[in-house]
């Protein structure tokens, strides 16, 4: 969706021509009704995409969610005040405040979330996402649960266990 929403804009911003300034509109002259130049509307050329981030490529491409610790907030089947990471390298950290860290694994393609928690994965739509909630609908076996995900700045980020 992000993509869809980023090249309607990039379409949008290059059929924009700022207004020539007075000067401008002095010194060009419009053409005549037999050029071709009239019967033709003229496009300007898309901008050229700005060049990648230098450094790691999955760095680049890692989702605005990922290399953060987000503090569950509501949920319909969770423990508000359980934390959940996303690290880099694709491990699922989730911890609650009464119990011990459950590790899974989490992927990101084509804008589509899957989430695999003991051993069963399974596909997570992102509801909501900004710098202050990330909303998640996870299509467990068990049903669906809505969680509401705030970030936790004083929670470290986790580090992935020991393979």
């Amino acid at each position: 969706m992000r993509k869809l929403i980023l090249v309607a804009s990039m379409v949008v911003l290059s059929a924009c021509k700022p207004a020539p300034s007075t000067t401008e509109l002095a010194t060009e002259s419009a053409p005549s009704a037999t050029s071709p130049a009239a019967a033709e509307p003229t496009a300007s050329p898309a901008p050229a995409p700005a060049p990648a981030p230098a450094g790691d490529a999955a760095e680049a491409a890692k989702p605005e969610f990922a290399g953060k610790v987000w503090r569950v907030q509501s949920s319909t089947a969770g423990e508000p005040g359980s934390t959940y990471a996303f690290l880099a390298d694709g491990t699922l950290v989730i911890d609650s405040p009464h119990g011990t860290p459950m590790y899974g694994k989490w992927s990101y393609d084509d804008g589509k979330l899957v989430m695999t928690e003991e051993g069963v994965a399974y596909p997570t739509d992102i509801v909501a996402l900004d710098a202050g909630s990330f909303q998640i609908r996870s299509h467990n076996p068990g049903g669906v649960v809505d969680i509401t995900l705030v970030p936790a700045p004083d929670a470290p980020l986790p580090n992935a266990p020991a393979k």
